[in-house]
């Protein structure tokens, strides 16, 4: 059964850097589009990041995309980090795309990844 794998949370100072990684575990299609949330303590889910074949759309320019095509992952990197960034990190991978480029609808969340700022 494919599952939804996320990995890279942690602790880091404000003003560090943070990769988080998302992968398809068990799925020989390669991930397509994959949307990232924040839900902050006491608040709920935000959206922060897509991405897509075209390319990744962000809140803020501090959070890029990039895809590692080896591990069949995206990945949401945050750079300057601040405080209010706090908060568990989940994708959804959004789509799956098989051997003749046929985007496939898939849908499913990871278990989300704590990311917590030291000031």
């Amino acid at each position: 059964q494919v599952q939804v794998a996320e990995s890279g949370g942690g602790l880091v100072q404000a003003g560090g850097s943070l990769r988080l990684s998302c992968t398809a575990s068990g799925s020989s299609f390669s991930v397509d589009h994959t949307d990232w949330y924040r839900q902050p303590p006491g608040k709920q889910r935000e959206w922060v990041a897509g991405m897509t074949g075209s390319g990744v759309t962000s809140v803020t320019g501090r959070f890029t995309g990039s895809r590692d095509k080896a591990k069949n992952a995206v990945n949401l990197e945050i750079d300057s980090l601040k405080p209010e960034d706090k908060g568990v990190y989940y994708c959804k991978i959004r789509g799956l795309r098989n051997s003749r480029g046929t985007i496939m609808q898939f849908d499913r969340w990871g278990q989300g990844n704590q990311v917590t700022v030291s000031s």
